[in-house]
């Protein structure tokens, strides 16, 4: 499947890249089965790209039950993405990102759900709590105020989570403005990833 933009900043080749880099892409590969294009476009600024995957290892990479600040699972996390990227209508992020929401939570119906209306989802009133939360901060976040962290708390949801849910929100902000000015079309892999059963992989 072509792109039906092309981006407009070509792909640097990976042997121009630095070492470090480099090798972090070809983990990803392995691990993944391609590379998403989100790591070679931003690469061609290669202290920028160090930056943005540090932070987005930071608030999306916690370990889940040890994680002594914040509760978010790894599917709450990619939720909000997924969510407030349809918000900023960025096509990347929300196929991408809906990919890992499907993979996480084991529902292939749900990242599309919620990337259209959230509201309607099959999700906990926790989840629902959460995502508020996240689009407040996505498109009035100078209106935020003591309620809103009062009507997390009625779920369970502390302080510490509302950091992680403005984090990622904000990030993934910055995420989806960056896709969509450059054009980053989302790799045809992420497509079907948890919609159907990934071929197992022969070895050599």
């Amino acid at each position: 499947m072509q792109p039906s933009t092309p981006a407009r900043y070509p792909h640097p080749e990976l042997r121009d890249l630095p070492d470090d880099i480099r090798q972090k892409l070809l983990a990803v590969q392995e691990k993944a089965g391609f590379v998403p294009n989100v790591f070679l476009s931003l690469a061609r600024r290669p202290a920028e790209w160090r930056a943005f995957f540090a932070y987005h290892d930071a608030i999306m990479l916690k370990d889940e039950g040890s994680n002594p600040t914040g509760s978010l699972t790894k599917g709450e996390r990619e939720m909000i993405v997924t969510v407030t990227s349809a918000a900023n209508q960025c096509l990347y992020c929300v196929v991408a990102h809906g990919a890992l929401l499907r993979i996480y939570e084991k529902k292939p119906l749900l990242a599309d759900q919620v990337a259209v209306n959230y509201r309607k989802a099959d999700i906990s009133a926790r989840e629902r709590a959460m995502l508020d939360f996240a689009m407040k901060i996505c498109l009035r976040s100078a209106e935020i105020e003591d309620a809103d962290f009062a009507a997390l708390a009625t779920h369970g949801l502390d302080d510490e989570d509302a950091w992680d849910i403005a984090a990622i929100t904000a990030f993934f902000g910055l995420s989806n403005r960056m896709a969509s000015f450059s054009g980053m079309q989302p790799n045809p892999e992420f497509y079907l990833m948890g919609r159907v059963a990934r071929p197992a992989r022969v070895a050599s």
